[in-house]
């Protein structure tokens, strides 16, 4: 056997005034050229984890056992000589390299201030350097990126930039923390197969921290789970989605929505509920058992109605720069009937939430009808649409950066009720109550404040706000695009059982296109700014007939059989 690269033995990662330690006794071991999934959900410890390796945590964090890299202990390393390993001999992907780059230096300057930080290069030579890594990334158009800003690049363009500053000094470990979450399937695809190609290239070792088990399956050659800061599984790959050997694991497969591509039997919420991980704790915390439940269906969805109640004919929006235009939405035309889901699928830039936006008229278009219940609400100046916002309500990507941090649950909801007209305050208190006892909240949550609640019920607070006003028109911009997989599940029953309640007509906006399968009646494709195929969900993902959808379908990574 190859003898490992990087040991952990025994680490152990605790935080002042933690009940548990946020990582326990961790063994794993990495073989030079092998790539190692760590997975499990956000808290398991597994970002820790990656941070540690790189001596990256705060310092408030106490960490005991040995991080062995190549025999050298890195927890007995002085910083400087810590400094040295970094970059050298290892280097981190961030999963968000907008924050992880600096928006006043360009690419170029960045990248060839990493070389200088570790190699003997001088300011030509390392440029020269710099450009090379980004051809090497596969950037495109690599000189004009060199002096381009990261604000004006794309996503997967930053994280090409990131990756490229990693290898830089050829390391024998890269550590790739989400490299992807954030990006559309597509780019998700690219960036992936990249990393595995420089992987082979430059015989490195990767340590892959995600919680996407497509991605797992697709990329990783073994795999350890870990759950409350303990490893429960390590198997390798193909053997660990043949046959999960920890109730965790098992649980966790089976709340998954990765599919791949083809016609094959997927869930939908017109006929069933997808299932949802459950952990009983014993009395100190500490998790006694894991189960699958699929909940029933709380009532059966109403047939759509032929009569749309949203019909959008023609429309355009362009955004306009002094000079420079941008022909954001092209010519757009759909329609949602009461009780019918329609999910808008394409990557990032395309125009799926600027068409949302300008179809809740909270942005200017250029031209088109938007019709709501037979009024056209494109004749209506956007200072007089009051008297529509409550029938048409929308639930953000991002539940925390939607709720004001400085006001209670109960008064979010009590807010979006006397705006729409609700003067009683105690009709207020009890609609709210009725409400957030609706998405499975208790009432005591009406007290306290969003920081106080995990993301998942961040995200039924923000539905909750949403229905509270009775709406009849839905709009859900990736709302749940930065859940874990069990969390996930929760909140796309809860929608469907909501849909299915109240009759309401949904726009769902996503780029995961498991959540897409389960969720929508037909979808909308979009390619820059323009819907270049719509069809049911069952046509779809049978029989694509535009190149750029099958491009979307193929490019989902798929969980092994």
């Amino acid at each position: 056997m190859t003898q490992s690269l990087l040991s952990l033995r025994g680490l152990t990662i605790r935080y002042p005034g933690a009940g548990r330690p946020a990582v326990s006794a961790l063994d794993l071991d990495i073989r030079q050229g092998e790539t190692v999934a760590l997975v499990g959900e956000s808290g398991c410890g597994k970002s820790t984890t990656a941070l540690a390796v790189l001596r990256l945590l705060p310092p408030s964090a106490l960490a005991s056992g040995r991080i062995l890299l190549e025999g050298r202990d890195l927890l007995a390393l002085s910083g400087r000589a810590m400094t040295a390993v970094r970059g050298n001999a290892v280097s981190m992907v961030f999963q968000e390299p907008m924050t992880s780059l600096n928006p006043v230096l360009t690419i170029g300057a960045q990248i060839v201030e990493a070389l200088r930080l570790h190699q003997p290069l001088s300011a030509r030579a390392a440029a020269a350097r710099a450009l090379e890594l980004l051809e090497r990334v596969r950037m495109p158009e690599p000189a004009r990126r060199f002096h381009a800003y990261p604000h004006q690049l794309s996503g997967g363009q930053r994280q090409r930039v990131m990756i490229a500053m990693a290898i830089a000094c050829s390391p024998r470990l890269l550590v790739a923390d989400e490299p992807t979450t954030a990006l559309d399937v597509t780019v998700q695809a690219q960036i992936l197969e990249l990393l595995d190609t420089l992987r082979r290239e430059l015989s490195m070792a990767m340590l892959l921290i995600t919680h996407d088990l497509g991605v797992v399956s697709r990329w990783a050659d073994r795999v350890a789970v870990m759950h409350d800061g303990i490893k429960v599984e390590e198997q390798a790959t193909a053997a660990l989605f043949r046959q999960p050997g920890h109730p965790y694991t098992r649980a966790l497969l089976g709340a998954s929505l990765s599919s791949g591509h083809g016609n094959g039997e997927a869930p939908h919420f017109r006929t069933e509920r997808l299932p949802e991980l459950r952990v009983a704790r014993r009395a100190d915390g500490t998790p006694s058992a894991f189960r699958l439940t699929r909940p029933e269906l709380r009532a059966p969805a109403p047939a759509t109605t032929t009569a749309p109640l949203v019909r959008i004919d023609d429309l355009h929006v362009v955004h306009r720069n002094g000079a420079h235009q941008t022909h954001a939405v092209r010519g757009v035309s759909f329609a949602i009937a009461p009780g019918e889901t329609v999910a808008l699928v394409g990557e990032s830039g395309c125009g799926k939430s600027t068409l949302a936006r300008a179809v809740l008229r909270l942005a200017d278009h250029e031209r088109g009808r938007i019709e709501f219940d037979g009024t056209d609400l494109a004749a209506i100046d956007r200072r007089h649409m009051r008297p529509w916002r409550g029938a048409m309500q929308l639930v953000f990507q991002d539940p925390y950066g939607s709720l004001n941090p400085r006001k209670t649950v109960g008064e979010l909801l009590g807010d979006a009720l006397q705006i729409h007209g609700v003067r009683d305050r105690r009709v207020r208190r009890e609609r709210a109550l009725t409400m957030i006892e609706r998405v499975g909240l208790p009432g005591a949550a009406l007290g306290r404040y969003p920081h106080e609640f995990s993301g998942g019920q961040r995200q039924r607070i923000g539905i909750a706000r949403a229905l509270v006003v009775r709406p009849r028109f839905l709009v859900c911009d990736e709302p749940v695009s930065a859940l874990d997989v069990s969390v996930q599940a929760q909140v796309l029953n809860l929608l469907a059982d909501l849909q299915a309640e109240y009759g309401l007509a949904c726009l769902f906006i996503s780029h995961d296109l498991g959540v897409v399968r389960y969720i929508a009646d037909r979808v909308l494709v979009m390619r820059d700014g323009q819907l270049v195929e719509v069809g049911d969900r069952d046509e779809i993902w049978a029989a694509p007939r535009h190149p750029y959808t099958r491009e979307l379908l193929a490019a989902v990574p798929a969980m092994a059989a």
